[in-house]
């Protein structure tokens, strides 16, 4: 039996919805909606298992932890919030959750194409400014199948596989790139430099963690590789694209349109120039908040730590 702690729970079960039944054979739970880093220090003392999602763990910190750490467990796919280098003079083990919301973020960034093809948002924008030119003339804003336009996925995990799995399905194609190509029975599908994706599709969509080979992965150069036409999604992390030089290629008209469920950093300053924009679709980092996925992700999180503590850890990252 182990000591469990959730140091910012409040991230997760925000409505205080989700059944936390598949941690009673695991140990003591502790639970914090929040915690400063003055207050981790004291929440982690007598702990085993320290669990958090997205919450900042620096080297300053994890190198004061209580030798009773055995793991920290990220409640999410991403874990660059962690010092893993830290951890590992610490003797402490890191594991994520990866998967448990692959559907739900495919299914948003699916969402957000289906959108942006037909100038959904825009519309509405038309509508509650009491423009009715759609309704009484010709319309006015731009409206295209998605069958046949090309679809760029920038990481093929289970998520951007997920997406270019729905994508095939609406008879898009897909080009790929990714540090580690992939066999798909499927003509149209192919795996291409990053290059070669930025110039060719329509809709370019994000799906790779955060490094520090990925950040500001699509900075000034690659947004102008990209067509005039073509639209960019990032449901992953907000730190891979330039917000900056995104925002100086949305207005000079450089790409047609962002949808962004990510931003950098989170929350963005309300006075951030994307939220005036007509070409732009916000989201607050949605993707993976559907109740679904978070009990999959509690029980998920049981799944670890029972592995951990029979000696036979999965889904370790360090």
């Amino acid at each position: 039996m182990k000591n469990i702690v959730f140091l910012n729970l409040s991230k997760i079960n925000f409505d205080e919805k989700l059944n936390f039944a598949s941690f009673k054979s695991l140990g003591s739970i502790t639970k914090y909606d929040a915690s400063t880093d003055k207050e981790i220090l004291e929440r982690v003392k007598g702990q085993n298992i320290v669990i958090t999602k997205e919450l900042p763990l620096g080297k300053d910190l994890i190198s004061k932890f209580p030798s009773s750490v055995e793991l920290i467990c990220e409640a999410g796919t991403g874990y660059n919030n962690i010092d893993l280098e830290a951890a590992k003079e610490k003797g402490i083990a890191i594991c994520n959750i990866p998967g448990y919301s692959s559907e739900a973020v495919a299914q948003l960034a699916i969402t957000f194409m289906l959108n942006l093809s037909s100038s959904l948002q825009l519309q509405q924008v038309m509508i509650k400014q009491k423009n009715f030119t759609n309704f009484t003339q010709h319309l006015s804003v731009p409206h295209f199948e998605m069958q046949n336009k090309i679809l760029g996925v920038i990481g093929a995990g289970s998520i951007g596989q997920q997406v270019i799995k729905v994508a095939r399905a609406l008879g898009m194609k897909v080009l790929v790139y990714s540090r580690t190509p992939k066999e798909w029975n499927d003509s149209n599908i192919k795996f291409v430099s990053l290059e070669e994706l930025l110039k060719n599709s329509d809709f370019v969509s994000l799906h790779c963690p955060l490094t520090p080979n990925t950040k500001y992965i699509i900075d000034k150069d690659r947004l102008t590789m990209m067509k005039p036409s073509a639209f960019i999604i990032n449901t992953s992390r907000g730190a891979l694209i330039n917000e900056k030089a995104l925002i100086e290629a949305l207005h000079e008209g450089k790409i047609a349109g962002a949808a962004l469920d990510v931003q950098d950093p989170e929350p963005p300053e309300l006075t951030n120039p994307l939220f005036e924009m007509d070409n732009v679709i916000l989201t607050p980092h949605i993707g993976w908040k559907c109740i679904e996925s978070r009990q999959r992700l509690i029980d998920l999180l049981a799944d670890n730590i029972d592995a951990f503590i029979k000696g036979t850890p999965i889904n370790r990252v360090g």
